[in-house]
């Protein structure tokens, strides 16, 4: 089966134009699958069966595999056999009905309102650094929008004057307000702590990192992580943990308005 990989392999590097990372992924995991197919005397491709499979999904679990490791090794033998199928090696393909192990998602952390007001308060210092991640904090969880959108903001999608940002996508523009507080937060930012973190330099992207660059996605994850260790806070704190916040402390406030008055 080792010649089969390797074809297979080439097929993805020249005719799929697949990414070095992607075909090293598929040539770990089908070289994983074939040293389990060799222990149980099949070498040759065109005799795994869908009982083979099954049994080697089990192995898997066994093993202590994680359920998206086990997921995305299958997906690999799937392509695997696909190809094999497409091209006249294999007569049937024995991974069509196999069905993988469900992957749990993960909900992110929803925090209390007193969590989130300890998290914002944590860059209080007066360093440009500081300055910019109170003003990003303070945006991501007044308007509930995504990470993405966040880092991708540029300056002009900034309007000061009516409180509000433009969010772009391939479908529609977004405008979303924010409060006198957040602007606040932004005039500083803008004023005292974004051309100094430019150094000069010149950038479309409304936030910056240290070096001028527009922000990462990656760098405001490492920024929050960060503030949610400083404030103490328990669990998994990510951007998503503030977003899923807010949204979750709207239907709180909306359903705190929908309550009559008791006497």
């Amino acid at each position: 089966m080792g010649d089969e990989i390797v074809i297979f392999t080439v097929y993805l590097q020249n005719e799929k134009k697949a990414s070095e990372n992607t075909v090293k992924s598929y040539q770990r995991d089908l070289r994983h699958f074939a040293n389990y197919l060799e222990g149980i005397g099949i070498y040759d491709v065109s005799k795994v069966t869908r009982t083979c499979l099954n049994s080697y999904l089990l192995f898997l679990e066994k093993e202590g595999k994680a359920a998206s490791s086990i997921s995305r090794m299958l997906a690999s033998i799937r392509s695997f056999f696909r190809y094999e199928l497409n091209y006249g090696r294999i007569r049937k393909d024995p991974s069509e009905l196999i069905r993988g192990p469900k992957v749990r998602k993960n909900e992110p952390t929803v925090l209390t309102e007193e969590e989130v007001a300890r998290l914002l308060g944590q860059p209080d210092g007066n360093s440009p650094k500081e300055i910019r991640d109170r003003a990003m904090l303070e945006l991501l969880y007044a308007t509930g929008i995504r990470v993405s959108e966040l880092v991708g903001l540029r300056t002009d999608d900034l309007n000061r004057s009516l409180g509000c940002i433009r969010c772009r996508d391939s479908v529609r523009d977004r405008v979303i307000p924010y409060g006198k507080e957040v602007e606040q937060r932004l005039q500083r930012y803008l004023s005292a702590a974004r051309p100094e973190l430019l150094k000069g330099k010149e950038s479309e992207a409304l936030f910056v990192n240290c070096n001028g660059s527009p922000m990462s996605r990656q760098g405001f994850w490492k920024i929050v992580k960060h503030y949610g260790d400083k404030a103490k806070i328990q669990g998994d704190i990510t951007p998503y943990s503030l977003k899923h916040s807010y949204e979750a402390h709207i239907r709180d406030r909306r359903q705190r308005q929908k309550q009559p008055e008791t006497a």
